[in-house]
């Protein structure tokens, strides 16, 4: 992905394939224009197959398997979802953490498995209100980076998406002064976990939506956006997306 900015949409377990693809159509025929931002689009996977974009828009899966093939009932590979025009997956992300016990173990093999697959991973990362209260906030990011790219070679782009937990979903937002700590702490993990040669991007998630889109990607360190609720509506999509290009 070439361009500045991202902003990628997490439908989770929404919209049926039919709704996928006008849903698609509506997006793409409203931002015919754009120059410096690219749009993601991650549908459930049975939304995959009908949906065909070309930059600057782009299809990602909301999770993987980390092996090739096998006997793993309700999974599915990375080699499938390639098959499917998938070019990035999310990766850790806190539902999956929290209600699938996914660990940065799990991650870890998972995005072995995206290098391995020329697939671009999307790394959520974010820290609980217990942590942030406790002042753990740095450590526990930085423990999630490093535990989620132990060993990690041969990686030329990586998408982290800090989501502060307590924000998701919540009507939350973390303050500007915050996310941009956060972010910051992140480029100087990953710099120090790789050489400069690696293309970075930081998104943040939280409870984006059109009325503070603009503040916070205007915020020193912020990419873009992974947006989970906002990014199911074609308008309030729309409208954060073109909030972005003019950044």
């Amino acid at each position: 992905m070439k361009l500045e900015k991202i902003v990628a949409g997490n439908w989770k377990m929404n919209k049926t394939p039919d709704e996928g693809v006008l849903f698609v159509n509506d997006v793409k025929n409203a931002l015919s224009n754009l120059s410096s931002t690219s749009v993601v689009f991650s549908p459930p996977f049975t939304g995959l197959v009908d949906i065909y974009v070309e930059p600057p828009f782009h299809l990602s899966a909301q999770n993987c398997h980390w092996e090739e093939s096998g006997a793993y009932t309700g999974e599915i590979s990375l080699p499938i979802l390639k098959k499917c025009g998938v070019e990035l997956v999310i990766l850790g992300h806190s539902e999956r953490r929290t209600n699938f016990g996914e660990t940065d173990e799990i991650v870890n093999k998972k995005i072995n498995s995206t290098i391995h697959n020329n697939i671009v991973p999307i790394l959520c990362i974010g820290e609980s209100l217990e942590h942030r209260k406790n002042g753990e906030t740095e450590s526990i990011l930085e423990s999630q980076l490093k535990n989620s790219l132990k060993g990690i070679s041969g990686l030329r782009e990586i998408i982290v998406a800090y989501e502060p937990i307590w924000a998701i979903g919540s009507g939350l937002v973390a303050s500007n002064q915050q996310i941009q700590n956060a972010h910051e702490f992140i480029n100087e993990v990953l710099q120090k976990l790789f050489d400069e040669k690696l293309k970075i991007s930081v998104l943040y998630g939280g409870s984006v939506k059109p009325k503070n889109a603009e503040s916070l990607i205007n915020i020193k360190g912020v990419d873009g956006f992974l947006i989970g609720g906002a990014s199911l509506n074609a308008e309030s999509f729309i409208s954060i997306i073109k909030i972005v290009e003019k950044s």
